[in-house]
């Protein structure tokens, strides 16, 4: 035999075991059958990625007839021009992941499907945490179901609160303020500050915006006056809650005690790990994350000004409209990404908060929780969480409020100013 028809026989063997593997992966089922469906995501950091895909392949073994290519496409700031462009060429996803606040923006587009009749013939309805629900509705219809939840604390490092003879942890406004300055200091005497305090994002985006919002309403402020789904009803020129929260956040700076993160750079935590500074706003989508780095770390409540609060994160899933056979394909998948399953394999790989009821209290995440109890602050301070509003403006707002605390931060306007200043820019916009 020929070396040329041994080397035939050989790709054609290759070829043969190739497709004989792909039967095995689709068992019974014809290819022209299988439904393809696309999901964007922009999960972040990578390990918590690496956990969705090993669910979404997990999904794919145990239904043949659906495959679902999971796809990384940035974060959430990049990713916006991208779903809207693939909305004007009619191209989009058949599932987006996606904070809530774009919901008004894609019905008013007439992009994404009301999920109301679908989710009234689920058994995976009751098991949503009703607490979620805001972030879900839009002008009385239900447009997204959460993917996971999480709301904001303040990340610290115990061993730099030892270190400068801290042993009470900040409640209050005043408190913290008195905490970070004491935890800057100049740790080698060359007269420069090795460690700060608190580490403050800059920027405009929407993560600076998350990380504020909770000191807005703690300090008895409002985003929005009557409707939460109503643009107009923006007050933010006379909003004592907003001037304090503007006024405190620039007055650790003032104090020397914070740090800026690089520009829209807010959720990196090197910094903290470093021993750099010793506070940051984050969430427990980092719990895994730290957990591994085996630096020691613990987080406490946002402080108080008022009242309680913090804001409810985690994204939510979005169907576009593409046909029915695909949209029903696209709910299956959506209910195993709801499931307890799902939920607790989730929450344990990336720290998320499972949005699932029964995952909460299953066995499996209860001893999850004992072996990382920092879950259980978010777990409580959820109560005190409040969702951003979701109608079609909320884009605008939040980058006019963006503006407004970077110019505050930077010390270009005080607080007053930089609110008249967004007040006249949103009223430009709506009225």
């Amino acid at each position: 035999m020929s070396r040329y028809i041994r080397s035939l026989l050989l790709v054609l063997l290759v070829g043969i075991l190739a497709l004989a593997g792909c039967q095995n992966i689709l068992p019974g089922v014809k290819k022209d059958k299988v439904i393809h469906l696309t999901l964007w995501q922009g999960v972040n950091p990578p390990p918590n990625r690496d956990v969705l895909q090993k669910l979404v392949d997990k999904f794919n073994r145990s239904h043949p007839d659906i495959q679902v290519e999971s796809l990384y496409i940035g974060q959430q700031d990049q990713q916006t021009p991208k779903i809207l462009a693939a909305v004007v060429g009619n191209a989009p996803p058949d599932l987006l992941w996606y904070n809530p606040t774009i919901a008004g923006q894609l019905v008013e587009l007439g992009a994404i499907l009301s999920l109301d009749e679908m989710l009234e013939k689920s058994p995976i309805k009751a098991e949503i945490d009703p607490a979620l629900y805001t972030s879900m509705k839009y002008n009385g219809k239900i447009w997204s179901v959460p993917f996971a939840t999480n709301n904001v604390g303040i990340f610290y490092r115990p061993s730099l609160f030892k270190a400068a003879g801290i042993t009470e942890l900040p409640r209050t406004w005043q408190e913290f303020r008195q905490v970070a300055q004491k935890l800057t200091r100049d740790t080698n005497g060359d007269g420069q500050t090795d460690q700060y305090g608190m580490f403050l994002p800059l920027g405009k985006g929407e993560f600076t915006v998350f990380t504020w919002l909770p000191f807005m309403w703690s300090g008895g402020g409002e985003l929005v006056n009557g409707d939460l789904q109503n643009a107009a009803g923006v007050d933010l020129q006379d909003n004592q809650g907003a001037i304090a929260a503007l006024q405190f956040w620039r007055d650790l700076i003032k104090d020397g005690s914070a740090i800026l993160s690089a520009p829209e750079r807010g959720y990196e935590t090197d910094d903290l790990l470093a021993g750099k500074v010793a506070m940051q706003l984050n969430g427990p989508w980092l719990l895994g994350q730290f957990q591994a780095t085996g630096v020691d770390f613990d987080v406490f409540p946002i402080p108080i000004r008022q009242k309680p609060a913090t804001v409810i994160g985690g994204e939510n899933l979005f169907f576009f409209k593409t046909t029915p056979r695909r949209e029903r394909a696209a709910f299956e998948f959506v209910e195993y990404a709801l499931s307890e399953e799902f939920q607790t394999e989730l929450a344990l790989g990336t720290g998320y908060l499972p949005v699932n009821l029964k995952s909460r209290q299953s066995r499996k995440y209860q001893e999850f929780v004992q072996k990382i109890p920092q879950i259980k602050v978010f777990l409580d301070q959820a109560k005190y969480g409040r969702s951003r509003p979701i109608f079609p403006g909320y884009n605008r707002i939040s980058d006019s409020v963006g503006r407004a605390i970077e110019s505050v931060l930077l010390g270009k306007n005080s607080p007053t100013d930089s609110l008249k200043t967004t007040q006249q820019r949103l009223d430009l916009i709506y009225k």
